[in-house]
């Protein structure tokens, strides 16, 4: 830590006495340009760190006060507090603090957290959704961005009450649901329902309440993303995958297939064109990658080789 330098501007003897401990003597920080005593390291008020910028007129119809006085924090980072730092057990020189002064900084930082979480006015600051969007995310894979869009849904959702009367842990499943729909994320809800220990209608119905309430229309999740993340798990070949891609093309044509989920048809022409090109995969393992139950897969597989015509001889391979 560089060595304050101490202030030379006016005599000892013109400078005011310290309010802790009387001394006359004052240090100027270079880092952090602040002016305290150098016996007690009290920071002494109306010390001007900073010029003062501009005033910043508030616009009309603005939420907030307007002030856009600190640095930008995203909208997924943890707690935010005040600028003031008030921990360890040393003053700004480095000497050790009594057993006083510490149980005063204490107080200080309980009585900062607590004015902190009053001033925010946020849900997410008074309730446990941000920790269990953080588990589910990291149980999930996935990335930061989708963290971040799901706290904002579930605080926008929250503030026009369309979580109320729901649990906390559907409110939040379908906000991380509606998060990876939103950024082309391949999760089912399903997946995102077990991670959270919630039931799948529970957190469907909380979702389809939060989409209709807030008039947003949440894409879904191309299937070709399922096709991808599938082959992977299951180690197909490209011949495989080419297969699928091509048979996708010509399913999607067909109306009897606009009401199945992407995830459960891409399992299903995976199945088919695993066992027409010679890879078989059992239905257990493909039904286990895709998180869809062996029954849906064996209907959707026999709705798909009807609509996609019969299996080509053995010489035609």
């Amino acid at each position: 830590m560089p060595e304050g330098r101490e202030t030379a501007a006016a005599p000892a003897s013109d400078l005011p006495t310290c309010s802790m401990c009387g001394s006359r003597r004052r240090v100027q920080d270079p880092t952090s340009l602040e002016e305290h005593c150098l016996d007690c390291g009290l920071v002494f008020e109306g010390s001007e760190l900073v010029t003062p910028g501009p005033p910043v007129h508030e616009a009309s119809g603005a939420q907030g006060s307007g002030r856009g006085i600190g640095p930008f924090t995203t909208p997924g980072s943890s707690r935010r507090d005040l600028g003031t730092v008030l921990r360890g057990s040393r003053d700004g020189q480095g000497r050790p603090l009594g057993w006083q002064r510490r149980y005063e900084f204490q107080h200080l930082r309980r009585v900062m957290q607590r004015q902190t979480v009053r001033a925010l006015e946020d849900p997410l600051e008074r309730s446990q959704a941000r920790d269990a969007i953080a588990m589910a995310a990291d149980r999930l894979a996935l990335p930061p961005v989708i963290r971040s869009e799901a706290e904002r849904f579930f605080r926008d959702a929250t503030q026009r009450g369309l979580y109320r009367g729901r649990s906390q842990v559907a409110a939040v499943g379908a906000s991380v649901y509606a998060a990876c729909r939103r950024y082309s994320v391949p999760r089912t809800l399903g997946e995102v329902s077990k991670v959270l220990g919630a039931r799948r209608s529970e957190v469907g119905r909380a979702f389809k309440v939060a989409c209709r309430g807030m008039a947003t229309v949440v894409p879904s999740v191309d299937a070709r993303v399922y096709l991808a993340r599938y082959a992977q798990e299951l180690a197909l070949s490209p011949q495989i995958r080419s297969s699928v891609e091509s048979m996708l093309k010509e399913a999607e044509t067909s109306p009897e297939v606009s009401g199945l989920s992407a995830h459960g048809l891409v399992a299903a022409l995976i199945y088919i064109a695993a066992e027409r090109n010679g890879e078989r995969r059992s239905r257990a393992q493909v039904a286990r990658i895709s998180a869809v139950t062996e029954v849906t897969l064996r209907s959707t597989s026999r709705l798909l080789e009807r609509l996609l015509g019969p299996r080509p001889a053995a010489g035609d391979r």
